[in-house]
Parts: C-alpha cells; structure tokens; sequence
C-alpha cells in the first residue's frame, strides 16, 4: 500500500477553514485553531483553559479541576526553563512551536499524526482494531474505544515504541486519549466510548463533533 493511500496530506484545508501549522501536534488544538476558536501562535492559557472546559460540558468542580489541568498543561507546553515558564504564563502558550517541546513524543505514541501533520489512516484503522462495536446513545451501535480499551490502546503504544520510549511517556499519554475520551466520549460510566468515526473526523477534517461545538462561544468572524 502506497503512503498516497494511507496518509492524508497538510496542505488539503477543507472549505472555511484556517490553515494549521505542523508545529502543532495536538489534533484537539488543531481543530479550534482550523475554525477560528483560537489563534494558531499565541494564546493566552486562561482562553485555552475556558475553552478546554466549555468543551467537556463539565459543571461545577468538574470543570474547574478541567480547566485547572488545561492550564498546567499548556504552561510546560513550550519549554521547562524558568524564562519559558514565566512567558507562557503570563503571555499564552504558542501553539504552532509546540512540536519538539516537553509534550512532544517525536512519533511515539499512536503515531495517528505525523511530524510532517499528515494523517495515516492505517493507524486510525489500528485505533479501531482496540474497540468494539458500541451502543451509540442517539441510536444504533458504531466503533468505538471505551476507557479500558483505551488504556489497552496506550500500553500498546508503549511496546511498539521500546527503547525509544521514554519514562514520562506514560504520564504525557495520560493528558491525551483519556482527556479526549472525556471531552468527546459518548455513553455515561463503564459504557462511555470515544468514537472512531470521530476521532478519523478530528483528525483528518480538522473538526468537532457538533454536540462539542454547541458548548463553545462563536468564533470571531474572519
């Protein structure tokens, strides 16, 4: 299989979208920067952090413990330094020079994103291969991961990596497909599921599911 086939190009922006740069990684902060939610340099952790905990459609403690976690995140984001740690406190973290920062794995992990931002497909159908077929709350069943499997999903990861895994890789991977599955999961308890179809959406397409979307405030016109 030719990587035309299994990989899904940068440069393909769908209508109405902002171009994003490869030197963000995240496929949740691409999407807010591809539809205007944010800026795609320079953002101010208390927008990121609201922002984060709009998305979850948390309340309460829940939230705030969301938005707490979105900001000690986002502060180490760029650098560890005590310079860097000041500046993206007191300025934003900069979301187009997080690629080599202290939350970048350099291609371990799922491997879903390249350095270069191109999506392989063959590893989205990887993902799948980790779930089962779910009991969608607004009907029917489709694939999805539930927090066991997802957890299956990242010890996997891990062993596919070996020596070029490093310690703390499995605290970074804490902050991501657990959150993810939080923010986007489906279900309720044991039973909630984060969907495959819309993780390949995430992450090709650049966007949110409409039900996470309807918890943010509008983008800024553009």
């Amino acid at each position: 299989m030719s990587n035309d086939r299994i990989m899904t190009a940068p440069g393909a922006v769908p209508a109405g979208q902002i171009a994003v740069s490869p030197g963000n990684p995240c496929p949740f902060l691409r999407a807010l920067v591809a539809n205007g939610y944010v800026g795609g340099h320079v953002v101010p952790l208390s927008k990121l952090s609201d922002i984060v905990g709009d998305a979850s459609g948390q309340t309460g403690l829940g939230e705030k413990k969301m938005r707490l976690a979105t900001w000690l995140v986002a502060v180490i984001a760029n650098g560890l330094g005590p310079a860097r740690l000041l500046k993206s406190a007191t300025t934003g973290a900069v979301l187009d020079e997080l690629r080599d920062g202290p939350l970048d794995k350099h291609g371990g992990g799922s491997r879903i994103l390249g350095v270069d931002a191109k999506v392989r497909e063959d590893e989205i159908e990887r993902l799948a291969g980790f779930g089962t077929d779910c009991r969608n709350p607004a009907g029917g069943t489709e694939r999805g991961l539930t927090a066991k499997q997802v957890d299956a999903f990242m010890k996997a990861n891990l062993q596919r990596d070996g020596d070029a895994a490093r310690w703390y890789f499995p605290l970074l991977m804490k902050g991501e497909w657990p959150v993810l599955l939080k923010i986007m999961g489906k279900g309720e308890g044991e039973a909630r599921y984060l969907s495959v179809a819309e993780v390949r959406t995430l992450f090709v397409e650049r966007r949110l599911p409409e039900r996470i979307t309807a918890r943010l405030p509008k983008p800024p016109s553009r």
